[in-house]
C-alpha cells in the first residue's frame, strides 16, 4: 500500500487556511434488492480569503425509487461546533463520523432524515486519480474511496418512519479540494447486479481555462475478478472517448489488456438537484442520483473473452453542469 492509499482518511484541513478549501467524507449504500438508497456527508468550507467564515456542512439524502418521493436533508454548523480529524473522526454539530459508525439527523423543508449506522469491512483503498495527482499542485479537486466495498447496518428515519438498514453494500469515501471541477460526470458502482464483488469508480471532467475549455479527461478504476484495471494515466485520460448528458453517460476507454465500452444513466425522477458552495466564491450546482443504471463491457484481450457487467438501481451517477443555468429542470432542493 503507497503513503496516499495509508493516509486514505487524513484530513487536509487546516484552522486558518485562506486559499479556500472543501473537504467531505461521504458514505452511501444500496438496499440489497430494492431501489433504496442513502448518502450521508459531513463537509468542511472554507471560502478563499475568509478563513474565520469555514462552516461545517451536514447532508442526507434517502433514494426511494419505489415512490421517487427521495428525502432531502442538510444543515450547516459554525466550525467552533465541529472537528475534522483523521481516521475519520469527525463531528458536525451533534453528528458524529467514526471509522466503524455514523449518527445524525437533519431538516429541510419540512423533511427529516436521522441516521444510526455502523459499517465494516471495504477491502483496500481505491485511488481514482494517478498516485502522483495526489500532491495538489495540479489537480484542484482529489477524490479517493478508503473503503470501496464496505457493509452497512442499523437504521435510517425519514419523516418518523424508521427502516431497518441490513447488509446494504456501499463505500466509504473521501475527496477535497480549492475549487470544485468545472464540468463532471461521476460514476460509482458498489458490486453489480451479476459481479457483488466488482467495483467501479470513474470521471469525465473539462476544465475552464481562462475563456477555454480543456478536452474532457477520462478516467477509470475497476476491480472485477480479482484485478485492478487502473485507466486513469494522462495519455489514456486524453485517448478516452465520453459523452454526457443530464442524465446519460456513454464512454469507452482501453489499455493493452482491456478495452471498456459502458453507459450510466438514471431517469429524471430518480435525480435530485444540490447547491454545492465554490471556495472561489459563487455556487455550483450539481445532480446527483445513487440508484441509477450502468451497463459496462469488458473486453479482455489477453483472452478474447467479453463480460457484461450491469446493475439496474445500484449506480451512483453525479453531473455538475458548466454553468447554474443549464437546461436540466431539476429543483434545486438543498
Amino acid at each position: 500500500m503507497n503513503d496516499v492509499a495509508a493516509g486514505a482518511n487524513r484530513v487536509r484541513y487546516r484552522p486558518g487556511m485562506t486559499g479556500g478549501h472543501y473537504e467531505s467524507f461521504y458514505l452511501r449504500a444500496n438496499h440489497p434488492t430494492r431501489p433504496l438508497a442513502f448518502w450521508i456527508r459531513y463537509t468542511v468550507f472554507v471560502p478563499r480569503g475568509r478563513p474565520d467564515d469555514a462552516i461545517g456542512e451536514l447532508w442526507g439524502v434517502f433514494f426511494d425509487g419505489e415512490t421517487n418521493d427521495h428525502c432531502v436533508v442538510k444543515r450547516e454548523e459554525p466550525m467552533a461546533g465541529c472537528r475534522f480529524g483523521d481516521g475519520p473522526d469527525v463531528t458536525v454539530g451533534d453528528a458524529r463520523l467514526t471509522g466503524t459508525t455514523l449518527t445524525g439527523e437533519a431538516a429541510t423543508g419540512g423533511r427529516r432524515l436521522a441516521w444510526d449506522l455502523r459499517y465494516e469491512g471495504g477491502g483496500e483503498p481505491l485511488l481514482l486519480l494517478p498516485d502522483w495527482a495526489y500532491d495538489g499542485r495540479l489537480a484542484k479537486a482529489q477524490s479517493l474511496v478508503p473503503r470501496p466495498l464496505a457493509r452497512f447496518a442499523g437504521s435510517l428515519t425519514v419523516d418518523g418512519e424508521t427502516l431497518a438498514v441490513e447488509d446494504w453494500t456501499g463505500s466509504q469515501n473521501h475527496n477535497w479540494g480549492v475549487k470544485h471541477t468545472d464540468h463532471y460526470a461521476f460514476g460509482q458502482v458498489a458490486g453489480f447486479d451479476n459481479a457483488p464483488d466488482s467495483f467501479l469508480e470513474m470521471a469525465t471532467a473539462r476544465l475552464r481555462l481562462g475563456g477555454l475549455w480543456t478536452p474532457f479527461l477520462t478516467m477509470l478504476v475497476l476491480r472485477h475478478d480479482g484485478r485492478e484495471h487502473r485507466l486513469n494515466g494522462p495519455w489514456r485520460m486524453l485517448r478516452a472517448a465520453a459523452s454526457i448528458d443530464f442524465f446519460e453517460w456513454h464512454f469507452v476507454t482501453e489499455n493493452r489488456d482491456v478495452r471498456l465500452i459502458g453507459r450510466i444513466s438514471a431517469p429524471r425522477e430518480r435525480v435530485i438537484g444540490f447547491r454545492y458552495y465554490n471556495p472561489p466564491g459563487g455556487d455550483k450546482h450539481c445532480l446527483n442520483t445513487k440508484i441509477g443504471q450502468c451497463e459496462l463491457r469488458i473486453n479482455d484481450k489477453r483472452n478474447g473473452l467479453t463480460t457484461t457487467l450491469t446493475t439496474e438501481h445500484r449506480a451512483l451517477f453525479e453531473l455538475m453542469p458548466p454553468t447554474t443555468d443549464a437546461p436540466h429542470g431539476i429543483h434545486i432542493r438543498a
